[in-house]
Order: C-alpha cells, then sequence, then structure tokens
C-alpha cells in the first residue's frame, strides 16, 4: 500500500531520525557496552533506524529496506566512509550480493510460475477442478475452501490466492442469505487457507525465506523437501482444526452449495508447458536430498522454460512482486552487517541470553512476532527480528538441542508470523476478505485468536517432536 507523506509520517520521520542520529553520534563509551565499535555503533543506529521505520510504516517496508543497504553500504562497508580503526568492516559485495541471495532467486521462481500459472488459466483449472471433489454439501464445500487455497497458497502468494479464490467465490456469496452463517464462513475460510497454507513451503510466504536466509548464514541448511515433509501435514492439521471451528461458530443450514468457476477447456501449447513444468519443478525441489539439486537453483529452471519457449515476455516482468525480494533483501543485508561488524556477538555478550531457559526465549520470541505481525506486515517483523534471533539461537544452541536444534527458535517465530491473522490490518487475505462486507471484525478476531493460540501450541510441539 503506497504510504502519504501526511503531517503525522512527516513527524514520526524526523523523530526517527533524530533518534538514529543520536545513536550515531554519541561516544561508543556512552552506551556502556565493553568493546563497541564506531562500525558496530553505526550498524546499532541503522538496526534501529530500520526497525522504527518497519514497525510504524512511515513509508512502504521495501523503501525501507533499500535505504538501509544503501545505509549499510556507505557507513560500514568496506567501501564506505570507515576510517582506520572505526572496526570491522562488511565486504560492499556481500552487502550487495543481498539483492541476489539465493533465497531471493527462489521466491522469484515462485513468483515466476504463478504468474505463468494464472497467464494460462491452470490456477482456475484446478481450483474448478479440486473444488469438484468435494461436491456440494456446505460443509464439504467449506472444507474445500480451505485445502484449496491452502495448496494455492504454497506456491503462490497468500495475498495473490485469497484474491483469486474470493473473485470466483463472489457469485455464489452474493447469492447466500445474508442473515446466514454461510457467507460468513465461506469467507473467513479463504485468508485462513491461504495464511496457513504458507507455512507449506520455503517460497510460501517471506518469513519462511527469511528463516531460511538467516539460518544458512549460521551455518543450518535446511532443504526445501526437508521443510515440506515438516510442514506440509502441520499445515493440512491446522486446516482441518480450522474447519472444525469454522463450523461451530457458523453452522450452515443450507442443503445444497453449488459452486462454479469459469476455467478454460482449450488446452493450448502454453497451458501444457506451465502444466509440465510446473510438477517438475515441485518434483525437483521436494527431492533436493536425493537428487542433490540445490532447490534455489531449481527455481530458476522454469524462469528459464518460460523464457526460451516465449511463454513469459517483458511485460510480465511487471506482474513480479519485486517489493517483496527488496524488502526480504534489507533483512538479509542487516543479518549480514550484525555479524561481520561483531556487533551481534557483542549484543549476546551484553545480553544475558544463556542465563536465560530455551523454552523461555522460544514462546517469548514467538508471542513479540505474533503480536508485531498482528499490527504491520509480518515479513517487516520477520526481517526486523530474524537476523538477532539467528545470532541468540547460535549462542544458547545447547540449550535449544532439548527443544528441536538450534534451527527451532527462528522456526517458531517464522510459524507465528503466519499465525498472525486476528484483525483485518493483520495480512493482505484479511484485509481482502473484509473488504468484501460479509465478515465482521469481530468474527474475525474471535476465529484468528482460537486458531493462533492453537496453532502457536501445535508449532511449539512439532519443533520438538519432529525436529527439523
Amino acid at each position: 500500500m503506497q504510504k502519504t507523506f501526511n503531517t503525522k509520517n512527516i513527524i514520526l520521520s524526523i523523530v526517527i531520525l533524530l533518534i538514529t542520529i543520536i545513536l550515531w553520534v554519541l561516544p561508543t563509551e556512552s552506551f556502556g557496552i565493553d568493546g563497541l565499535t564506531v562500525t558496530q555503533q553505526r550498524t546499532m543506529a541503522i538496526f534501529v533506524f530500520a526497525a522504527l521505520m518497519w514497525l510504524f510504516e512511515v513509508i512502504p517496508a521495501w523503501a525501507t529496506s533499500v535505504t538501509t543497504i544503501v545505509a549499510l553500504l556507505f557507513a560500514v562497508s568496506d567501501k564506505g566512509f570507515v576510517a582506520e580503526g572505526h572496526g570491522a568492516v562488511v565486504s560492499y559485495r556481500e552487502i550487495m550480493a543481498s539483492f541476489a541471495d539465493p533465497v531471493i532467486m527462489l521466491f522469484l521462481g515462485g513468483f515466476v510460475l504463478a504468474i505463468a500459472a494464472n497467464k494460462v488459466g491452470l490456477d482456475a483449472y484446478l481450483a474448478r477442478t479440486l473444488l469438484r471433489i468435494f461436491g456440494n454439501k456446505p460443509k464439504y464445500v467449506l472444507l474445500g475452501l480451505l485445502l484449496v487455497p491452502g495448496t494455492f497458497s504454497m506456491f503462490m502468494s497468500n495475498t495473490a490466492t485469497a484474491a483469486m479464490m474470493l473473485a470466483f467465490m463472489a457469485p455464489v456469496l452474493k447469492t447466500l442469505p445474508k442473515d446466514s452463517a454461510a457467507p460468513a464462513a465461506l469467507t473467513l475460510a479463504i485468508p485462513i487457507a491461504a495464511n496457513f497454507g504458507g507455512l507449506g513451503t520455503p517460497i510460501g510466504t517471506p518469513p519462511n525465506a527469511i528463516a531460511l536466509g538467516q539460518l544458512a548464514k549460521v551455518g543450518i541448511d535446511i532443504s526445501f523437501g526437508s521443510w515440506t515433509v515438516h510442514m506440509i501435514p502441520f499445515v493440512i492439521l491446522l486446516l482441518l482444526i480450522a474447519w472444525v471451528v469454522l463450523m461451530l461458530f457458523f453452522p450452515m443450514k443450507m442443503e445444497k452449495l453449488e459452486i462454479n468457476i469459469e476455467a478454460t477447456d482449450k488446452f493450448n501449447r502454453d497451458f501444457w508447458i506451465v502444466a509440465i513444468t510446473m510438477p517438475v519443478t515441485i518434483l525437483l525441489w521436494v527431492t533436493e536430498g536425493w537428487t542433490h539439486f540445490d532447490s534455489n537453483i531449481v527455481a530458476l529452471v522454469p524462469f528459464a522454460v518460460f523464457s526460451i519457449t516465449g511463454l513469459f515476455k517483458e511485460d510480465d516482468f511487471a506482474k513480479i512482486e519485486w517489493h517483496i525480494l527488496w524488502m526480504v533483501a534489507g533483512g538479509f543485508a542487516l543479518g549480514s552487517c550484525l555479524n561481520d561488524t561483531g556487533l551481534a556477538k557483542v549484543l549476546i555478550n551484553a545480553i544475558p541470553f544463556t542465563h536465560w531457559h530455551a523454552v523461555a526465549v522460544v514462546i517469548g520470541a514467538g508471542f513479540i512476532m505474533y503480536l508485531l505481525s498482528t499490527f504491520i506486515s509480518n515479513s517487516s517483523a520477520a526481517s526486523l527480528f530474524m537476523p538477532v534471533l539467528a545470532v541468540v539461537s547460535t549462542a544458547i544452541k545447547g540449550e535449544l538441542t532439548a527443544l528441536g536444534g538450534a534451527s527451532s527458535l527462528i522456526l517458531y517465530v517464522a510459524i507465528c508470523c503466519s499465525l498472525a491473522m486476528t484483525l483485518p490490518i493483520s495480512t493482505p487475505p484479511n484485509a481482502i476478505a473484509a473488504s468484501t462486507g460479509l465478515v465482521k471484525t469481530s468474527q474475525m478476531v474471535k476465529v484468528g485468536l482460537i486458531l493462533g493460540i492453537i496453532g502457536g501450541v501445535l508449532g511449539y510441539l512439532l519443533l520438538k517432536i519432529f525436529p527439523f
């Protein structure tokens, strides 16, 4: 959403800049942190700037990320204005490489697949075909509206999934009695499915990619296949629980519910190119452990196939969600600078995380992330905290062993990001559903809060019992 420079945003911008400048120019001794260098102080100031800009959303999240990367290049890189004795510097190539991090390429491939599927009508065809399986009984239609968008959201943007499915459902929803529970139940099912479904794969939602990127920086690599083996059953369980919760709160008394989705029945050359390339790509992703083809590289296969066949054209580049990619890059750049300047280690030593119980750290971090993601973009919240939490997980990896290993902290936080869907502003799918006028905010809060609590408990048990 485009931000406007109103009086409130101007005042916030000035306040944030003043705080940043104060942190930048204060003598290093005044922080009370032993061994703090100038480059570490500058990194801290830029981190606070990014945190406040993301938190208050003064400008779009991607704009904050790009500004942060530029500031880091000038302030702490080996090509910036760093004098002798200012402390450890960061290679400017490493900072700029954040724009082309392998995880960014993974997401890019996912966007290209989704664009191609929409272009040839494969998404509508699959939606119609899959929903037919669930018949016309309302409770099974409701289940279909959880499982089908949930599946799509594993490979498409949750926003695009929700917008597409609600567009398909709009004619049906308008014919239902407004005083019945059906419109609210069916409308709520779609954002719930889109939010939960994103957990299923590394490309399902930006916090997943941010988590993988930060874990990779501390030497923990999780393959696409390993992620899906753990997360898809978890997503299915969440969707089934959501089905039960929605039926309890919104009992539907009608006997039949017909859903007719217009989709192509003409399978031309382009349709078959996408229909073959997509499952092959997914198969290569989930068999990474056997083929040893890195999932980040595999993600570029559809890009190459669609480009060489002429299916993906110059105009299609405008459909790629570049703002998501640049926003994720900002978090990666911050993580690199926190580590390479030594600031992360200094902060870990200054804050006694090692004296805290690992359970308290994991659940506390998850709750904070859930709370933040309720009010701001979950991608912004992940970009803000995951670089720090990645270092924390390394510092207390011994204590985290009993909870599923050093990766459990970051993974639990990533799960909590997707569980935050209490308000219309929490996620774009929620906002799209609320805009239909068929669901009340109080209904969204009630269902979102219950599913968030259940999901948080189950997510913790998942990482403890079935560690990655």
